[in-house]
């Protein structure tokens, strides 16, 4: 792994905290050469998770959501150049090549291209009533919509879905979540934690349906209802869709870098191409906690693999070692999740969820701590996030016991 000397340049692919990160770290860790940031969006790289919760809540103005001001930008000497769109990678030449045919050279380059949302595979699905939600700018053309009584149709139940929900019904809104799968937050959870969630939403007024397939937006030229395989209409004034993330690997596949759904990369962020490294959601990296690659779409991923490229980029050699963990607002209510759940063998829950706000998950497998979803627990959480860490062997019965502490079990 050799150092990007001072007087090179590192050019920086993309938007989004990844890129911001990078960019901050190289500066932080002394690095004086030329950083370059290009980013098809007009706004310097920004936090995306506030965009389904505060943001478009408006609790939060776009200034804030920046992870550096411009002013920082310009003190740190980052080149930040919005609205611009890269279209190829000349390996070769060691050049990016804008949509104008400019080139830039670089001597290092990240790719930190994030992903775009999935759009809906149906008909109708390309109204102007029908929005994704990734971008400052999606979330100004769905506010454009929002009034009260307006009848606002989500289609998906991940957190996007569910987030979205919650704040369009603050804000008076008819809301309807469809759900394509027999439960909410389906890849994520236990079915009795997305059964908690199904109650929260539907005693707050939501209309939630799951088990339902969206077979075709119908109206024209604006959608007025939302058609369903089994032939249900749910009538609509505006649709949201939040189904998945679509990794932005064609840059990279068209360059002749491996990609696998996402940029391989190996333990330090390196691509196939010892000279262009990847950060973010767009990453497929090999994880020594599940003992896999993953590809994780998490904030804390794209911020923490950020920085290990700026490092490794100076000659660090730092693996990248993460446990994964995410969060969700809902109403009142803060989720933390830790660890990966899937293939879980025993649950153990904590609270009472048909009556509490506030209870803990913990997922065993082999007798080991794997995962954790905390609801409004945060104590419980920073303690279960230690234990996922360490792969502890805990007692079930200490787990599922409100008055043990599980701080003595978390050093």
């Amino acid at each position: 792994m050799s150092n990007v000397e001072a007087s090179q340049t590192v050019v920086i692919v993309g938007g989004g905290q990844a890129a911001g990160e990078t960019a901050l770290e190289l500066r932080k860790q002394g690095f004086e050469g030329r950083v370059v940031i290009l980013s098809e969006e007009s706004q310097p790289p920004y936090k995306r998770p506030p965009l389904s919760k505060a943001y478009l809540a408006g609790s939060v103005q776009q200034e804030q959501l920046f992870v550096m001001q411009p002013a920082i930008l310009e003190k740190h000497r980052i080149d930040f150049n919005g609205g611009t769109k890269v279209t190829a990678i000349d390996r070769i030449k060691q050049e990016v090549i804008l949509a104008d045919d400019h080139r830039v050279t670089y001597d290092r380059l990240v790719l930190a291209t994030g992903g775009r949302a999935r759009p809906l595979p149906v008909p109708g699905a390309d109204a102007a009533n029908v929005f994704l939600l990734r971008s400052i700018d999606d979330v100004t053309r769905i506010r454009a919509r929002c009034a009260e009584g307006k009848r606002a149709v989500i289609v998906g139940g991940g957190f996007i879905g569910l987030e979205v929900a919650a704040v369009l019904l603050k804000q008076g809104l008819n809301v309807t979540v469809l759900e394509g799968l027999d439960r909410v937050l389906a890849r994520v959870t236990a079915p009795e934690v997305s059964a908690f969630f199904e109650r929260v939403h539907r005693e707050a007024g939501v209309t939630l349906h799951t088990g339902a397939q969206v077979a075709e937006l119908v109206g024209a030229p604006e959608v007025t209802a939302v058609k369903l395989t089994d032939g249900r209409e749910i009538a609509a004034d505006f649709v949201i869709a939040g189904i998945g993330l679509i990794p932005n690997t064609e840059l990279a596949a068209e360059a002749g870098l491996v990609v696998d759904n996402g940029i391989v990369v190996d333990e330090f962020a390196q691509t196939s191409d010892p000279l262009i490294y990847a950060a973010g959601d767009c990453t497929n990296h090999p994880s020594a906690f599940l003992e896999r690659r993953v590809r994780l779409e998490s904030v804390q991923n794209a911020m923490e693999q950020g920085r290990i490229v700026a490092r490794n980029l100076l000659g660090k050699a730092e693996p990248y070692q993460n446990v994964p963990w995410f969060w969700s607002d809902q109403y009142d209510l803060k989720l933390q999740m830790v660890g990966i759940s899937t293939g879980y063998e025993q649950l153990v829950l904590r609270g009472n969820l048909e009556t509490d706000r506030s209870f803990a998950a913990f997922y065993l497998k082999g007798g080991k701590l794997i995962a954790a979803d905390a609801v409004s627990r945060p104590q419980e959480f920073m303690a279960a996030k230690k234990m996922v860490a360490q792969g502890k062997v805990v007692d079930p019965a200490v787990l599922a016991d409100p008055e043990a502490s599980l701080k003595d079990l978390a050093v």
